[in-house]
């Protein structure tokens, strides 16, 4: 008993000797609350393992040692290794105009050409409602006025998320950004810009997303997991829109036309 207690507090002084000196060194990325948890998880996993003085008490003891210093310093080498944070996440999520700020979120860039002109295809984006036609993931988007609208997409495991999001620049014809505001369930910011192509064959539509999802890089990996790829989704978002304009109407997986004729388009 006496062997093993020592041991542990050996353990114990080298850990804390690990956290003084790591605590200014190692980047935080282990959020406030998380912290909480893992410091008085892991006291009272430590204290139960000292207690039963065994070998398996002792390996209990480390577990609750190394909880003891991710809730210390508030890093943790796997969510480093993995290049997820959940420190700052609530501060993102609750700005006052929410976008992703430099260094966070994932960047996803696609671009198409499309047989119409920078100004057709131009108005037929900026009416947010003609989204959903073409944008398989988006359940429905409703215009509340010139700047902002309410939009509703499918999720991960049969899900639904939603958000508010306002045009904050715009060039006619040529460029279109938005931005989620307060209270959305993924933090994103985007532009779409329409541009001659060369030669005078149409245009090229060229999609700029940034977004933070609810769990980080962590989130995305998982939502790859249930086939939720946002670089292949985009792809076909554009291939799809492509057909809508060049062709009235939208192929199903099946190969059989579905939609309304893009002329309809407001």
């Amino acid at each position: 008993m006496a062997a093993s207690e020592e041991a542990v507090m050996n353990v114990g002084q080298r850990t804390d000797a690990i956290a003084e000196s790591g605590q200014s060194t190692s980047k935080v990325n282990v959020g406030q609350a998380e912290r909480w948890a893992s410091a008085i998880g892991g006291g009272a996993l430590a204290l139960y393992g000292v207690t039963r003085g065994s070998l398996g008490g002792i390996a209990l003891a480390l577990v609750g040692a190394a909880l003891l210093q991710r809730g210390y310093t508030g890093h943790c080498n796997l969510y480093e290794a993995m290049g997820y944070s959940s420190a700052g996440d609530s501060e993102l999520r609750n700005s006052e105009n929410v976008s992703v700020p430099a260094g966070r979120g994932i960047k996803v860039e696609k671009s198409v050409i499309i047989n119409r002109s920078p100004a057709e295809l131009y108005r037929f984006w900026r009416n947010f409602e003609n989204l959903p036609r073409f944008m398989n993931h988006l359940e429905s988007v409703t215009v509340t006025d010139e700047k902002r609208s309410h939009w509703t997409a499918k999720a991960p495991a049969g899900r639904s998320v939603e958000w508010d999001a306002e045009i904050y620049n715009e060039k006619e014809n040529e460029m279109i950004a938005w931005r989620t505001l307060e209270g959305a369930d993924v933090a994103s910011a985007g532009s779409v810009h329409f541009e001659p192509a060369a030669g005078g064959r149409g245009s090229v539509v060229r999609v700029v997303l940034k977004y933070d999802p609810p769990a980080g890089k962590l989130g995305a990996f998982v939502a790859r997991l249930f086939g939720e790829n946002p670089e292949q989704q985009i792809d076909e978002d554009l291939r799809r829109f492509k057909q809508l304009i060049e062709t009235g109407e939208v192929s199903t997986t099946e190969g059989q036309p579905a939609g309304r004729g893009a002329a309809s388009g407001r």
